[in-house]
């Protein structure tokens, strides 16, 4: 139990890290400078930035696209999205406290230990901040881990990252929503 009311704490510390990280990598230019009153080459203000994907489209659809694609991912068992989408330097935390690093993570899909039946994600919030968005979605799951049967409702986050123009997943955690009595 001690566990469980840690892993919150944990996470916002990694969510604000991440989010001074990326805020501190200087991606969003003022829109004008004084000297010559033009804008900085990008043409939008930091606001206008914040909604915007990086090859103009709207961030907040590359993420519930990239959100769908885990998803399928997860049910056919393809560890080809963590592969490509999650950075080498990501934490996953599972709904059983378990911390596993991406290689981790790759080696439990592949190897059968996580497996997904059913995933219904009733709803999901994009909440952006910059170069930094956090997926928020409560699914109904069932599958194994471990060999053990999970399922139920669960409440994932994922925490994003746009590096290089390419979002990139930093931290993903999932915790079971208890059972109203």
């Amino acid at each position: 139990m001690k566990s469980t009311r840690l892993i919150a704490p944990v996470m916002v510390a990694v969510c604000l890290l991440v989010a001074a990280l990326a805020w501190s990598q200087g991606g969003n230019p003022p829109a004008s400078t004084k000297e010559s009153g033009a804008t900085s080459g990008h043409g939008m203000t930091a606001v206008e930035q914040t909604g915007r994907g990086s090859e103009g489209g709207n961030a907040k659809q590359e993420l519930k696209t990239l959100s769908n694609q885990a998803v399928q991912a997860s049910l056919k068992g393809d560890s080809g999205f963590v592969e490509q989408y999650y950075a080498d330097d990501a934490m996953v935390i599972h709904s059983d406290g378990k911390l596993l690093t991406k290689a981790q993570e790759i080696e439990s899909i592949k190897s059968g230990n996580l497996k997904y039946e059913s995933i219904d994600v009733r709803e999901s919030n994009t909440l952006l901040y910059g170069n930094v968005a956090v997926v928020e979605a409560m699914s109904s799951v069932k599958g194994t881990l471990g060999g053990k049967p999970i399922g139920g409702d669960f409440r994932s986050t994922r925490t994003w990252v746009r590096r290089n123009g390419n979002w990139k997943c930093v931290a993903y955690q999932a915790t079971r929503v208890p059972t109203s009595q």
